[in-house]
């Protein structure tokens, strides 16, 4: 094709290559390069890699010009430390702020730290506040003070207002770019006020419509105002109930706000009750899907479970619930040793000792996810806990039975049918055990204002695996089996 044939875009520049259909990639870049779960393909990778290590920096922009912003940073992240700043280098005009907002935090911080400031300013000036803010937020605070003297003096107050708000806070993560306007206007005011276009944000959803004060007192969706005669008043079309979300709200409150009442976007009030920002979905998906990962690594005590994590941050952040998981682990072998005597008499207890507490720690496993869960969504609260205890009871009450029955059959069959009573009757009182574990140990951590997540796993086990054996072995002794 002709460079005379080529479509041009919207602002009169050449194509790099015909478009694909609107909001579907090109097949043909896709078939060079993705896979059909629309990851990079190894091949695509290598030949980065490759074109990067013999310091051809032409093939290497050839390969990277046609992909998105999303799937830049995704190859960024695949590449080792050295490689992403010569990919970097490779591709100046290419790293846009689409790309480093899409960055993992880790890859993100490690660029911004190799970058001048002056440059990392540049990227500053091109994103929205509240994405600004994200790509400054953990660097030294030295950096960030280099950079936002780089910064627009508009930009650099806003950034610096929120960075004065706790992190995880909708003040830290709002956007101060947002539509408002007072009360008495008409929509036709307000539509001779959007298309003059001044000072408006690139993307909005709503309007907000304020009193004297900078309260928000309604909200106008921009299909209604598009649908609304000229003469009416805002007053008269506005929506006044509206959710306002509190300057200081967590952002996990703010996550269940937005699924709670199916909101697209949503004013942000400081102490006064002011607007000052607002927040909208994309945020929110991006707090709720790092909130249900934060709780499952959590609960592991796996720390950030990142795998662009620094290895010592890792390690720092795992091994100290492996120390604390070794320390509960003592307590179950104390108690195995107290039955020491017992065991050495009868090998078949020391063969199903492990059934016992592996059963017990499932079922406290499977508890524990469920509550924790449930608290994290506001489902189980202080109303409510104790209907939820009873019902989880008698979930872990049918489990154990049937559990009790298949391994106290298999056991009888096998050893004896008095040894399979005795392991039945314990694989009961253990699975009930754990369901009650599993409720109160995450319940606990919440009723002490800690996260419930964090590493509940580790005393639900010391309790499943303690109280298992020394159920299993208690009644081994007591039913005369063995002797104590």
């Amino acid at each position: 094709m002709s460079e005379s044939d080529r479509p041009l875009d919207e602002d009169g520049f050449l194509l790099a290559h015909e478009p694909a259909e609107e909001g579907r990639p090109d097949d043909r870049i896709d078939d060079e390069r993705m896979d059909e779960e629309n990851t990079f393909k190894p091949e695509f990778v290598r030949a980065v890699e490759d074109a990067l290590e013999e310091g051809d920096t032409k093939a290497v922009y050839e390969l990277v010009e046609p992909l998105h912003p999303a799937d830049i940073a995704d190859l960024l992240e695949l590449l080792e430390r050295q490689e992403r700043y010569q990919l970097a280098a490779a591709i100046t005009d290419l790293m846009t702020s689409e790309v480093v907002a899409e960055l993992n935090d880790y890859v993100r911080e490690d660029m911004m730290e190799a970058l001048p400031p002056e440059a990392v300013a540049q990227i500053v000036d091109q994103l929205e506040t509240d994405d600004a803010v994200q790509l400054i937020e953990d660097l030294d605070e030295a950096d960030q003070r280099a950079i936002l003297a780089e910064v627009e003096l508009e930009d650099r107050i806003a950034i610096q207002s929120a960075l004065s708000y706790p992190e995880e806070t909708a003040g830290r993560l709002m956007s101060r770019e947002f539509v408002a306007v007072p009360e008495h206007l008409t929509v036709g005011d307000l539509i001779d006020y959007l298309r003059d276009g001044r000072d408006l944000p690139d993307e909005f959803f709503e309007v907000f419509v304020v009193d004297e004060k900078h309260h928000p007192v309604g909200t106008c969706a921009l299909s209604w105002v598009l649908r609304a005669p000229r003469n009416v008043a805002l007053a008269d079309v506005m929506k006044r109930d509206q959710t306002l979300i509190p300057v200081m709200l967590d952002q996990e409150e703010v996550g269940l706000m937005f699924q709670k009442y199916n909101l697209i976007s949503a004013a942000v009030v400081d102490e006064n009750d002011r607007l000052v920002g607002q927040m909208t979905v994309d945020d929110v998906v991006h707090i709720i899907s790092e909130e249900a990962g934060e709780d499952a690594l959590l609960m592991s005590g796996a720390g950030d479970g990142d795998i662009n994590e620094p290895i010592r941050e890792a390690y720092s952040a795992r091994v100290r619930w492996l120390i604390a998981n070794l320390g509960t682990a003592l307590v179950a072998s104390l108690i195995i040793a107290m039955f020491g005597a017992a065991i050495e008499q009868l090998v078949a207890l020391a063969v199903l000792m492990p059934i016992v507490a592996s059963i017990g720690g499932n079922a406290g496993t499977q508890t524990m996810a469920v509550t924790v869960r449930a608290i994290a969504t506001n489902q189980l609260t202080r109303s409510n806990t104790r209907r939820i205890l009873l019902r989880e009871m008698r979930v872990a009450v049918l489990n154990g039975m049937t559990i009790a029955v298949l391994i106290g059959l298999a056991t009888g069959v096998i050893f004896s049918p008095m040894l399979g009573g005795v392991i039945a009757l314990a694989m009961v009182i253990n699975v009930v055990i754990a369901g009650l574990a599993g409720v109160l140990v995450p319940v606990i951590f919440d009723r002490l204002d800690q996260d419930p997540a964090v590493a509940s796993s580790v005393f639900v086990t010391m309790i499943t695996d303690s109280m298992g054996f020394f159920a299993f072995l208690g009644l081994a002794v007591a039913s005369g089996i063995v002797g104590s």
